[in-house]
């Protein structure tokens, strides 16, 4: 059974929006409301078909489709430059020392301040895999396959990069991080807050937000305790973030308290040690594992397959892979190790 990326389109709507009611919330870049998702693809579309390889504001929305069944059983998107429809806020979790001579004691509080640090940035997020096909690395393959993109057109991309990660869901679906700081401020539990956040914007955390820090002492410890944690469903991807170079540096989402991972660009391991290569021939003898895309926009696959280099950067590509990217001898290819 082959798995293969490629960008979303329109018939792809139903297949999102049932994968959406799966995630459990907390999820915004994966809302369950069919016209949200509707006007992602739309915009998604618009970059698609955008020539000119510039820094925009661009979404690429991509899926993960059995080439057999033609399912689609995953879907990742990635964001060019954040923060400029609306602010980009995070909380950066710093610490204030100060010290008391007449009492001989050094006092060190840890703070939450708003911030737009990361603005600008480059994301990769809405990462989401069929609960039914975990298994065989197609996480891996629906996350790695970003990089590649990116390196692919990395004209449109900026020198940072980040990655949000879910932050802790009880199991009634609210979050302890919003009902201990953001949640006495606004009115209103996090599922509503979530669900409005993924269907118009940020922009009410500029509008109602406290603009001063907050000590984090003076929170729950419920709250405390979840700050820079990710939902343990997504433990495993803040493994895969950190194998790529992805590092936390005290940035927490303002809803869940979840952690931000950044890297530099161009420092990404997949976009690092990517190889370019030209196809020789295909064969169904075996070879390197191996991540393997093609094609430019609308035409971007990716795929797992099995290299064979030869001199000159030329390689040789297994058949499936090959019938899965829809290429044939004389493409050009990128790629790199599985593992």
């Amino acid at each position: 059974m082959t798995f293969r990326i490629r960008p979303a389109r329109d018939e792809d709507l139903q297949a999102l929006y049932e994968m959406a009611k799966l995630t459990g919330g907390g999820f915004t870049n994966l809302p369950p409301d069919r016209d949200s998702l509707k006007a992602k693809l739309d915009r998604s579309h618009a970059c698609f078909d955008r020539t000119d390889d510039t820094l925009a504001d661009d979404l690429f929305v991509l899926v993960l489709e059995n080439t057999q069944t033609k399912e689609v059983r995953g879907t990742c998107q990635i964001f060019t430059q954040v923060g400029q429809k609306w602010p980009f806020y995070s909380y950066r979790l710093g610490t204030l020392t100060q010290h008391s001579a007449e009492l001989d004691r050094t006092f060190r509080a840890d703070m939450l301040s708003l911030s737009t640090d990361l603005e600008g940035s480059s994301e990769v997020g809405g990462l989401f895999l069929h609960p039914g096909e975990r298994a065989g690395g197609l996480g891996l393959l629906l996350a790695r396959s970003r990089y590649l993109f990116i390196r692919a057109h990395r004209a449109r991309f900026a020198d940072r990069i980040l990655a949000e990660l879910r932050g802790v869901i009880d199991e009634a679906g609210g979050s302890p991080f919003w009902d201990g700081l953001a949640g006495r401020f606004f009115g209103m539990n996090f599922q509503d807050a979530d669900q409005f956040n993924a269907t118009h914007g940020n922009q009410f955390i500029a509008d109602l937000m406290p603009k001063h820090p907050i000590y984090t002492a003076m929170l729950t410890e419920s709250a405390r305790h979840v700050i820079g944690l990710p939902h343990p469903s997504g433990r495993a991807a803040m493994r895969m973030l950190e194998k790529e170079g992805f590092r936390f540096e005290n940035y927490i989402d303002i809803f869940d308290g979840g952690p931000t991972m950044t890297a530099r660009t161009d420092n990404v391991r997949t976009i690092r040690e990517a190889h370019d290569a030209t196809i020789l021939a295909t064969d169904h003898d075996g070879g390197e594992a191996s991540l393997v895309a093609t094609g430019h926009l609308r035409d971007f696959r990716c795929a797992y397959g099995n290299i064979r280099r030869l001199d000159g950067d030329r390689v040789v590509l297994d058949v499936p892979c090959a019938k899965a990217l829809g290429i044939g001898d004389g493409a050009t290819i990128s790629y790199t190790g599985r593992a």
